[in-house]
């Protein structure tokens, strides 16, 4: 059995995972990485928004930023997500 930090660990991830915006975000960092007007313009979403739920993202480890100049880049902190995420997918194609 899973200890309970493992499994309070899972359970906040599926709770940044659950939020469609951020979920649209994250298929679109699967890409390569984007700063947060190429993601707002993509998403047809404000700056303000875009960067409210980066946060988030990052705070969980989803998503980090990398500085280039005066821009910030965000990209995949780790590639198991997508991975979880096209499994998710595939199962509610198969229902």
């Amino acid at each position: 059995m899973k200890n309970q930090e493992e499994i309070q660990m899972v359970s906040q991830l599926y709770k940044v995972l659950s939020d469609p915006t951020r979920l649209r975000i994250l298929l679109l960092l699967k890409n390569g990485e984007l700063n947060v007007t190429a993601i707002g313009e993509k998403l047809e979403m404000e700056q303000s928004a875009v960067s409210h739920q980066l946060r988030l993202l990052r705070d969980s480890r989803v998503v980090k930023a990398r500085r280039e100049g005066k821009g910030i880049f965000y990209s995949l902190d780790d590639h198991h997500v997508i991975d979880i995420l096209n499994q998710t997918f595939e199962h509610v194609k198969h229902h």
